[in-house]
């Protein structure tokens, strides 16, 4: 089952399009990833799904919702980071309590159990003194609370260190896993987005140029075999002298950042 559906949805900010005839589909317990680079489309994206941007065309749908009334009910189903917006002189405690109130959630026991998922357990102080990380740790607690069946993270990981970022993929992989929870989430750290979504979409100019799933990664690749020796120039010989004919040396195969720059026609050293 589809949980996210997008139909040639078209969105324009004045002339310019940002999003141009986009199909989307997440499916039930799917983690998407979602790559593209900076005004490729990807928060204009997640707005769209939350209703917080009007379109110009094509169709939105949620759990098969397509109507307004329709997906005002489907979206109390979807949690959603899209950056952070909290009050600096109160706690990450007190900064969910607001948003307990706001979302209608009346059990306060789901504060602590956000907090302890994201690392900030018995943290007290204000949120003006948190850093980037702790910022971006509060607000995926934030996208949390109530247990969503649905998750939009929109560059969770960014400011995390490696062991945040590490951490972060190990929760989304136990929710989708052991809750049946639905992620699209958005990263420009490649290298990690490749260990944790199940499916990758490569948004450029506003639109879906390529869809690929984790499993496809390598076949995409050329046949071959990555071999490390200690004598470069006599593996060489071994093998003309064998009769194979060596057409190319690569030191990696092809990871998520090789597939998506061949895509893009960018460089990784640029």
């Amino acid at each position: 089952m589809n949980r996210i559906e997008l139909k040639a949805v078209n969105k324009r900010y004045g002339k310019r399009p940002v999003l141009d005839g986009l199909n989307l589909t997440v499916g039930q317990g799917e983690i998407y990833g979602l790559i593209g680079k900076n005004g490729a489309g990807k928060t204009t994206l997640f707005k769209t799904i939350l209703g917080l941007t009007e379109i110009q065309g094509g169709q939105v749908s949620i759990d098969g919702e397509t109507t307004q009334a329709g997906l005002r009910k489907a979206r109390r189903k979807v949690g959603f980071f899209i950056g952070g917006n909290f009050f600096d002189y109160l706690s990450a405690e007190e900064n969910l309590r607001f948003y307990c109130g706001v979302k209608g959630i009346r059990d306060t026991a789901e504060i602590e159990r956000v907090l302890a998922l994201v690392g900030l357990s018995g943290v007290k102080s204000k949120f003006g003194a948190f850093s980037l990380g702790m910022r971006q740790r509060l607000g995926i607690a934030n996208a949390l609370l109530g247990k969503p069946e649905i998750l939009l993270l929109d560059e969770p990981v960014n400011g995390l260190d490696p062991e945040g970022i590490a951490e972060m993929r190990v929760l989304f992989r136990k929710l989708a896993a052991e809750e049946g929870s639905t992620i699209l989430l958005s990263s420009h750290i490649l290298g990690e987005l490749e260990h944790t979504a199940d499916r990758f979409g490569i948004l450029e100019n506003g639109a879906l140029v390529r869809e690929i799933a984790r499993s496809e990664l390598r076949s995409e690749a050329d046949d071959c075999v990555s071999l490390r020796v200690s004598d470069l120039e006599r593996a060489k010989r071994v093998l003309q002298a064998a009769g194979i004919q060596i057409c190319g040396r690569e030191e990696n195969g092809q990871s998520l950042e090789d597939y998506y720059f061949s895509l893009t026609g960018g460089r990784k050293d640029a």
